[in-house]
């Protein structure tokens, strides 16, 4: 049996993780927990080589990432596993177009989609994952930003573009609403990430955009590859975008698989 799981937990909520990542990690100290009896490095080499038979490289290394921070909280660093090497993508996928962005905007306010434009909108504008939108609140549209802090203490500052805030605020006070959170269900309650993927979809097929480019997250990597055309500093993207390695942030200089063939097609004439 494998000693101070609960711990673990505890320690890993207090840090700057996210909620899903930090289910991720301990389901993989779960996963070794329930196939082998004891923690010993032979174990852990052969737990390695099973991970490797079953999953992709990503998915095997977020594996591993779990269990060696499992193996430093509980000083047994020196058995940490090596990851093994990913091949990456050269283009980015599935990330919505400048286009494609405008063109639902425009559709959605066509439609009187007020709420759901602003949702779209919010995400393409300030970066923001969608669960940081969903804390999003009249007070901080007001306030032209909203501050986050991680149990870890990590704090972050997300803005709201000027243009953005005056748009929504004259929406807010016509929806008479002065407090409270911005994105509510029909009920009034605060609306969920599982029912904003769902109505984006839904959206996607209404307006014939590709369904597979119509997600919450896509709209954060918008947010980064437009503010990297206008503003070439990865360092305040990283900072914007609230990563802790900037080598996470340089995957926006990458264009799409869409933008390589355009120039592609527009270079190649021989």
């Amino acid at each position: 049996m494998l000693e101070k799981i609960e711990e673990f937990e505890c320690h890993l909520n207090g840090t700057s993780f996210s909620a899903n990542t930090i289910r991720s990690y301990l389901a993989s100290v779960r996963q070794y927990q329930e196939e082998y009896e004891k923690l010993s490095l032979k174990n852990l080499k052969s737990y390695r080589q099973s991970l490797i038979a079953r999953y992709r490289p990503k998915t095997v290394n977020l594996r591993i990432r779990g269990i060696n921070l499992y193996l430093d909280f509980i000083g047994r660093g020196k058995w940490r596993q090596s990851f093994v090497k990913e091949q990456q993508s050269t283009f980015l996928e599935n990330v919505i177009s400048e286009a494609d962005y405008d063109y639902l905007k425009s559709c959605l306010i066509q439609d009187k989609e007020y709420s759901w434009y602003f949702v779209v909108r919010f995400l393409g504008a300030t970066g923001a994952r969608i669960s940081e939108l969903l804390q999003l609140k009249v007070e901080n549209v007001r306030a032209g930003h909203l501050d986050l802090y991680t149990k870890g203490g990590k704090f972050r500052r997300i803005y709201v573009p000027r243009a953005l805030q005056a748009d929504a605020l004259t929406w807010l006070e016509w929806e008479r609403r002065g407090t409270g959170f911005v994105f509510l269900n029909q009920r009034g309650q605060r609306i969920t990430s599982r029912g904003i993927s769902a109505q984006l979809k839904k959206f996607a097929e209404r307006y014939n955009i590709d369904p597979a480019v119509v997600y919450p997250h896509s709209f954060r990597h918008r947010f980064a590859k437009s503010f990297l055309e206008r503003c070439n500093d990865i360092a305040f993207l990283a900072d914007l975008m609230g990563h802790d390695n900037i080598e996470t942030t340089r995957v926006y200089l990458r264009k799409t698989s869409m933008e390589q063939r355009k120039i592609v097609d527009e270079v190649v004439e021989w």
